[in-house]
């Protein structure tokens, strides 16, 4: 199967990365506990909003922090372990311009593997048979422009549940969903 996945707060830790620069930075001590919503992170911040928030973070050294990130400890094994039966990983990640190179290096560094990588910002024109993402937005829109595909919200303090999506809490319950799916070929059964 084609297992469309997102980047940040999914594979990548985000926020403990953009936290541990800040930190370093400005002599905070900022943990990823405290975030709770989507978009509010300059709230934690001296940012006034979220585009001094972005300002901020485009430009660490030579690279934007989305070079500096690090995987969650269970994502790649279990991205691995997917691939090895066979799946296909399809990432499907949003970022601004600025981000796509230290984007694409970051996953030749994880040696992430996959074969196929889509920078988008309406990712349910990416076809797939699973999806898993974090995004309060785009995983009702998976739900709504994918209704025949199985579409997982990665449980996350800034989400809630989505009629139609299947919750999974760790890459555990990730691998045990579509190991589910590909047993008995329905993704109806699952929800």
């Amino acid at each position: 199967m084609r297992l469309g996945i997102d980047l940040d707060g999914v594979v990548a830790d985000f926020n403990a990365g953009w936290m541990a620069r800040y930190n370093e930075a400005f002599g905070t001590e900022l943990a990823p506990e405290q975030v709770q919503f989507w978009d509010t992170l300059h709230s934690l911040t001296h940012f006034e909003d979220m585009q001094g928030f972005w300002e901020w973070a485009r430009t660490h050294g030579s690279h934007s922090f989305f070079r500096h990130l690090d995987p969650y400890p269970d994502a790649l094994p279990a991205l691995e372990a997917l691939d090895a039966e066979g799946h296909d990983i399809v990432i499907i990640t949003a970022k601004p311009r600025w981000a796509v190179p230290d984007t694409l290096s970051w996953l030749g560094d994880v040696r992430m593997p996959t074969r196929e990588v889509h920078i988008v910002d309406d990712k349910w024109t990416v076809d797939c048979d699973v999806y898993l993402d974090d995004s309060p937005y785009v995983v009702p829109d998976y739900v709504e422009h994918r209704p025949d595909r199985l579409v997982c919200r990665f449980v996350r303090p800034w989400n809630d549940p989505v009629p139609g999506a299947v919750d999974v809490c760790s890459w555990a319950d990730f691998q045990a969903t579509v190991r589910a799916l590909a047993d008995s070929g329905d993704w109806g059964s699952i929800t």
